[in-house]
């Protein structure tokens, strides 16, 4: 017979593990399915400034900590990829690559979101090769060398000037004249004079041999294009919901995240959503792991109703 969990989560980021600690401290049944390493990705952040009790931590160090308090509750880990959830009925179905399922009375979905590509020709081709997505994972590798970063957001930002204090050059390309980022991180990247920004522009096409060595960027009031030689284009433009596997089942915004209402509560009985996969106006590591928080209470709720219901029907 398979094993039922009261309660699984999936997704290991902060909301999940927040998820977890609280459905752990009410003596819930439970377990977290993550594919990669606990964090998301928060893991990819150089810095975390705006996260209450930590003046300045690096993303990987508060993951750790998170990783650290969770483990200590004896919150079950399982490393596995979710390939579909089957969110139907008193016990839902997680089916995953590996080939297993898993069965729960309820589920928190805390996949969170992936980086958004360029959807450019050779994009693909030069991945790893002078296209990159995470600063704090690849910087390094471009000491005294030309950089770009495409974006306008706080990661973009945090990122940029990360690369100032490694890179000869950064190039900040940013499609508006006005950043979303918060305004301290502008004065900061503002402030450093190996960082020239491009405005008004976009990318438009990326040139190379065996690696990225120039990118063509395209002003959107002027139509005028110019190229700059790098040796890293940074894309820093947002991410998108990783939803693919209830795509079909659950109610979803016209962006792709998952609607739920103020409890975390999706249109299934007994699914929740937290963090960066569900329709939010903000989404911060903090605002995550109060999703997480309030999912996971709504949940052991749900749970003590079931089982009363059915000693009910007995």
């Amino acid at each position: 017979m398979e094993e039922i969990y009261d309660l699984l989560i999936l997704g290991g980021g902060p909301g999940a593990m927040t998820a977890g600690i609280y459905a752990k401290r009410a003596g819930l049944k439970v377990a977290i399915i993550e594919k990669s390493v606990p964090g998301g990705a928060v893991t990819t952040t150089y810095e975390v400034a705006n996260y209450p009790g930590f003046i300045k931590i690096s993303g990987m160090d508060l993951a750790n900590k998170m990783f650290e308090h969770v483990s200590s509750l004896g919150v079950e880990f399982i490393w596995d990829e979710v390939s579909k959830v089957l969110p139907e009925g008193e016990e839902k179905v997680v089916e995953c690559y590996s080939g297993k399922k898993y069965l729960a009375k309820a589920i928190i979905l805390g996949f969170g979101a992936s980086v958004r590509k360029l959807n450019l020709e050779n994009e693909r081709s030069f991945i790893g090769k002078g296209i990159s997505y995470c600063a704090t994972c690849d910087g390094a590798l471009f000491k005294d060398k030309t950089v770009a970063v495409f974006g306008g957001g706080n990661t973009a930002l945090e990122d940029c000037y990360y690369l100032s204090n490694i890179a000869k050059k950064v190039y900040l390309i940013h499609r508006r004249d006005e950043f979303r980022a918060d305004d301290i991180l502008v004065k900061q990247v503002k402030s450093k004079d190996n960082i020239e920004l491009v405005l008004n522009c976009v990318v438009t096409k990326l040139t190379g041999e065996k690696t990225l060595s120039e990118i063509e960027v395209t002003n959107k009031l002027t139509q005028e294009t110019k190229n700059l030689n790098v040796d890293c284009l940074f894309v820093c433009i947002g991410r998108g919901p990783d939803t693919e596997m209830v795509q079909g089942n659950l109610n979803l915004s016209q962006n792709g995240y998952i609607i739920t209402d103020e409890c975390m509560r999706t249109n299934f009985d007994g699914v929740f959503a937290v963090g960066d996969i569900r329709e939010t106006p903000l989404r911060q590591i903090v605002t995550a792991c109060s999703d997480g928080a309030i999912a996971a209470t709504k949940a052991f709720e749900y749970l003590k109703n079931l089982r009363l219901k059915n000693q009910e029907k007995k």
